[in-house]
């Protein structure tokens, strides 16, 4: 149950992952989308991090300028492997997934901005004890800190129904999908900040994924006026890590997903104990679109 805290307790640290991206969407060139998600956050004096891709871009020229820009405005800039593996799958080895995050390290460390932070592609840590562990042990050595995230989003799959719908017809009406993403971001940071209550007896920083992608550059602005309208204060990545929360390393055979349901599940709660609205992926609000026909 939600304790009765006072709302300015709350907090939440802005993170984007699989960024600067290069692809091309409806309406916003890559270019574009970067400068509105950086022209958003410079409103709001939100300060950031950008967690990259570099496959996705940053490994040309015209990419890594779009990363460089993050860093010049104040952002953090930290790893999110080259090619975006998933450790859990069976293809993918331990060496292989350490070598795209060196690899990654080689084109983005001279970045102004950039902080030895490292996030699992889809929050997936491995699917053997000796993956996890293998990754907790490469991570110490190299000085990297698990940059957890606690409050997790499916705004990729909002994101790829706005793509979707603006694809078919470019002037079509996507307010029902605005209005959407801002009640999942709503419902997802209320129901992880009552899970913090339950599994730690009080508000914790947050931090949130979002991605580097065309809805939060369309968006972003309104996300974040939210937050405070919700009267959740903002902060920055490097003081929510610095909670002892993000210590922990929850003891499961294959860990990962949102810090708090780790934790979660390593206490032994189950999928509908910790709440099945934070696992469906956006299902509930794509069924909800659909139904109104985008």
């Amino acid at each position: 149950m939600l304790l009765s805290v006072p709302a300015a307790a709350q907090s939440v640290a802005f993170s984007f992952d699989d960024g600067p991206t290069l692809a091309t969407t409806p309406r916003l060139s890559p270019q574009a989308r970067n400068e509105a998600m950086l022209s958003a956050l410079a409103k709001h004096k939100v300060k950031a991090a950008l967690f990259v891709t570099a496959g996705n871009g940053a490994d040309r020229p015209e990419g890594l300028a779009l990363a460089r820009a993050w860093g010049q405005a104040g952002h953090a800039v930290a790893n999110h492997t080259m090619t975006h593996p998933d450790l859990d799958s069976a293809k993918v080895s331990l060496a292989h997934y350490q070598q795209e995050v060196l690899d990654c390290d080689r084109i983005i460390a001279a970045l102004p901005g950039y902080q030895k932070w490292f996030r699992f592609t889809y929050l997936r840590e491995g699917n053997t004890k000796d993956k996890r562990d293998g990754m907790r042990v490469f991570l110490r050595q190299h000085g990297y800190r698990n940059a957890y995230v606690t409050l997790d989003t499916s705004d990729w799959r909002l994101n790829e129904k706005l793509v979707e719908v603006l694809e078919k017809n470019p002037q079509a009406d996507v307010e029902p999908i605005r209005q959407a993403y801002l009640a999942h971001i709503r419902q997802r940071a209320l129901a992880y900040r009552a899970l913090s209550q339950r599994l730690r007896g009080r508000d914790i920083p947050q931090v949130l994924l979002l991605h580097h992608n065309l809805i939060n550059a369309l968006w972003l602005d309104d996300v974040v006026k939210q937050f405070k309208d919700m009267g959740w204060a903002i902060t920055t990545p490097s003081e929510a890590f610095a909670d002892p929360v993000y210590q922990l390393m929850p003891d499961r055979a294959a860990p990962g997903q949102s810090l708090l349901l780790s934790m979660g599940r390593s206490l032994g709660l189950s999928t509908a104990e910790l709440g099945l609205r934070l696992m469906d992926d956006g299902d509930f609000e794509i069924e909800a679109l659909e139904k109104k026909g985008l």
